[in-house]
């Protein structure tokens, strides 16, 4: 298509996802046209025909704003030493997700592009060496939801991955295990029958139908102008002032179906259980009492499953749903800011939007998913051996744990060694990873270790929280790094605004050969500042033990 005489006019969304392809140098898709005009950045059209059109002025006129200075804008807030090449701006969520990595959602992971730079054998002007090649055994000693042992699986390295949650290990187990596929798929289709047994009789269902189809026909009618949002992204329309208004005449034309329902009143955004004496547990607070019963039914079903791992990927599914169905608004899914049981005004949709009501929905979907992505992932993944032992790495045994728990993994470990380490440890003061998943703990009744979690959110930022940090980060590398090969590869990739990796290096005896620094995009948070990270690369000093029979 020639750029030139298309710009005279207007042009289809197939013609504009062409020409945009060409124009931008990466694949655009209709759907990326038509999120543009459903988001109001360019605007919609309508041609002779009554067929959707756009400008393809517009186009790129958008296209030179956000992409063309993109690189731009964010090394002058970063810094010119940051690395834009491992921005990995050019990967599609889908191919950031792709199969087992969205089995369940996990705030803080990387993407596995990253991981998979680092850990195969192409080399490049940044990475002028291949540090590991097939057959090679790396260690994550914060594996989280596992996205090092999955990438490591998919390129023929055998992978250990150690953590002290024990839901963040059952995460990675249901990503790495050998599945009978036969088996998952009959009692996947068996648990799927029993949800539509559980929920056919429940009476809220006709109110909220009817609430769907009240907040269908008044988005329809006060919030589908796309102008309305072109005027938003602008800010020639106050957002803040919009939103309330839309939602305060939505709740006042509504008040009498929305008080049919159980757990809702017409003024309060809190859950009943709330209101009461004590501090409520994480599922009262951020969960409506239909959605708790349906939670606590599937996970009965869940219970009767006899094969093990199969009934480890039915409770992930199950937290997955869970997650998704939290009362809160769809752009604080990341961050819960405070519970949300009456409809809203959403940032993220530009419209009215409903806490969830119901997880059965959620959960059916969810587990014909995972299949697919078992499937795909099983169809990759080479003939290595995986395993996550849960357990603390600053004191860990670790051939010990991994003899009891794969022979034949401890039977390459033994002989050689591992060759290096790929992780992405916890942050200072940043996160505290078993609350981000407290919902999983109280429905199944796991034991949480939150006094052992490293850096957490709730440890804070002080000088002393800073130096603890650094103790017990230090100890944990010194302890894995036992196991490491002399002179083997250590990849760190940590947001060290703290300056404390050098001081942990020293302290667990590691020598930091190269750094690099990458900007992260595409964070799940409305706040969208630019963000780096650092990858510090280190070198396992040649000392100790040669083999681990040595060590033992």
């Amino acid at each position: 298509m020639n750029a030139g005489k298309v710009l005279e006019g207007r042009v289809s969304v197939d013609e504009a996802s062409i020409w945009a392809s060409g124009y931008t140098r990466k694949r655009v898709t209709k759907s990326n046209i038509s999120y543009l005009i459903q988001y109001g950045r360019i605007t919609r059209y309508l041609d002779e025909s009554n067929r959707v059109a756009v400008s393809l002025e517009e186009l790129k006129a958008y296209y030179d704003a956000t992409l063309g200075s993109k690189e731009d804008r964010w090394k002058s807030k970063l810094g010119d030493d940051t690395n834009w090449f491992l921005s990995f701006d050019d990967v599609k969520e889908k191919e950031s997700t792709k199969h087992v990595h969205r089995l369940h959602p996990y705030k803080g992971k990387y993407i596995p592009q990253l991981v998979e730079y680092f850990l195969d054998g192409h080399v490049d002007e940044f990475k002028r060496r291949a540090f590991f090649k097939p057959g090679d055994v790396v260690i994550d000693p914060f594996c989280g939801s596992g996205t090092t042992l999955v990438q490591s699986g998919e390129l023929g390295i055998h992978a250990i991955g150690l953590d002290i949650s024990s839901f963040n290990c059952m995460i990675v187990r249901a990503k790495i295990a050998h599945y009978d596929l036969a088996l998952l798929g009959s009692r996947v289709a068996a648990v799927v029958g029993q949800v539509n047994a559980m929920i056919r009789n429940d009476a809220t269902q006709s109110t909220l139908a009817r609430l769907r189809e009240r907040v269908h026909e008044f988005n329809k009618a006060h919030f589908s102008d796309p102008s309305i949002r072109r005027k938003i992204a602008s800010k020639e329309v106050d957002e803040d002032s919009y939103g309330a208004d839309g939602i305060a005449a939505f709740l006042r034309e509504n008040a009498s179906i929305i008080e049919q329902l159980p757990h809702r009143s017409k003024t309060s955004g809190v859950g009943v259980a709330d209101q009461g004496a004590g501090k409520p547990s994480f599922l009262d607070t951020w969960f409506n009492p239909a959605i708790i019963a349906e939670l606590r039914g599937f996970a009965a079903i869940i219970g009767r499953e006899g094969d093990p791992l199969v009934r480890n990927l039915l409770t992930i599914t199950l937290t997955r749903a869970a997650r998704a169905c939290r009362s809160t608004k769809h752009f604080d899914l990341a961050t819960l800011k405070e519970p949300q049981l009456l409809p809203y005004y959403c940032y993220k949709h530009k419209k009215i939007c409903l806490p969830v009501e119901s997880s059965a929905g959620r959960f059916k979907r969810y587990l014909v998913d995972a299949v697919s992505r078992i499937k795909a992932y099983s169809a990759l993944r080479k003939d290595v051996e995986l395993e996550v032992v849960h357990c603390d790495s600053r004191d860990v045994d670790l051939p010990s744990a991994i003899a009891a728990q794969n022979p034949r993994l401890h039977g390459i470990f033994e002989k050689r060694m591992a060759d290096g380490v790929f992780c992405s440890p916890p942050y200072v003061g940043t996160i505290d990873y078993h609350e981000q998943h407290a919902y999983a703990y109280e429905l199944f009744g796991l034991h949480r270790r939150d006094e052992a979690e490293i850096g957490a959110f709730s440890k804070g930022t002080t000088v002393k929280a800073k130096e603890a940090y650094v103790d017990e980060m230090a100890a944990a590398f010194k302890n894995v790094c036992r196991c490491v090969k002399p002179d083997g590869d250590v990849f760190i990739v940590a947001n060290d605004k703290f300056h404390v990796y050098p001081e942990i290096a020293r302290k667990a005896k590691l020598d930091i050969v190269e750094q690099f620094k990458r900007p992260v995009l595409n964070r799940a948070e409305r706040d969208r500042q630019p963000y780096a990270e650092i990858i510090f690369h280190m070198k396992v000093r040649g000392r100790g033990a040669r083999t681990l029979l040595d060590f033992v």
